[in-house]
């Protein structure tokens, strides 16, 4: 291939990145059929088929996901040779889940810039873990059971996913204590982990005739807001909804959900001024020691 479409291969990543053409449409503003298409050239261009469409999205070949892999790291290399130019230093690229920085990031938003106004924060959002490495000034909060080891990068653990069931405080609620079988007798609403699922098939109760799922945990907790059933979710994604008198916490999982959120950096670039600022940051914001290794 003489002519190599940067357009095209940013389309690839980030309809790898969520496995799904939907969802890389949303990200970048298009439409569903544009990302169709220049997949399908770029398969074409390359003589290789790089997705294999399902129903419910798309997921890699075994040389698409080898290609995938070497994608990122030259689009990683563009992006801080461009960053570099255009603001030295001074702009971190933070990997997260959508629901984590709607529910968590957004609200903090101000807190940050007020505290850093020299540093541009940008995010990138993905679905499932970062797979490549991260480069110069790029950070990554993600969800795990037990951390996936990696030599090139630091990782913290940031805090423990504690469950909390929520509802608008107009929802009504029956007039006796709120206990897991009175919950489950109620308008449940879940996302895509199906907690309150996993809450019925692990107890006795039969639970409500219809759980309504949503995409992800930020569309759960914004339609308890609005009133529709209750959403159970991690405790730091409700805080500012608290906070703001739009919900209520009404229940908590007594045990121990097993799962975590991790933060993580390059062990390369974590001498790095603004990185290291930011770092400090994220973890003051969830309760951590904020002191840092620097290789």
């Amino acid at each position: 291939m003489q002519n190599l479409n940067l357009n095209a291969l940013r389309v690839f990543a980030m309809a790898a990145r969520h496995g799904s053409f939907q969802n890389a449409a949303e990200v970048l503003n298009i439409s569903h059929g544009a990302v169709s298409q220049r997949i399908k050239q770029l398969e074409a261009d390359l003589g290789v088929i790089l997705f294999d469409r399902k129903p419910r999205g798309v997921s890699l070949t075994h040389k698409g996901r080898t290609y995938f892999d070497a994608v990122e790291r030259a689009l990683t290399i563009l992006t801080e040779a461009t960053t570099d130019l255009q603001q030295p230093g001074r702009q971190i690229t933070l990997h997260i889940g959508a629901s984590s920085a709607s529910k968590w990031l957004m609200p903090r938003m101000d807190a940050f810039n007020a505290r850093h106004p020299d540093i541009s924060l940008e995010t990138q959002i993905h679905s499932t873990l970062l797979q490549r490495n991260l480069g110069r000034n790029e950070i990554a909060i993600w969800p795990a059971r037990t951390p996936k080891p990696n030599a090139a990068h630091h990782i913290r653990r940031l805090s423990e996913l504690r469950l909390v069931a929520l509802c608008s405080p107009d929802f009504p609620l029956p007039d006796r204590s709120v206990d897991l079988g009175t919950l489950l007798t109620l308008p449940l609403l879940q996302d895509a982990h199906h907690r309150w699922k996993q809450l019925i098939e692990a107890s006795d109760h039969q639970g409500p005739q219809r759980i309504l799922n949503f995409g992800s945990a930020a569309l759960a907790v914004d339609a308890a807001i609005q009133g529709h059933g209750i959403a159970i979710a991690p405790t730091y994604m409700t805080e500012a909804d608290i906070r703001a008198g739009r919900l209520k916490q009404i229940w908590q999982l007594s045990e121990p959900s097993g799962e975590f959120l991790f933060l993580s950096w390059s062990r390369h670039h974590a001498h790095d001024l603004s990185l290291r600022q930011t770092l400090s940051w994220v973890l003051s914001e969830f309760g951590c020691d904020e002191t840092l290794a620097r290789g």
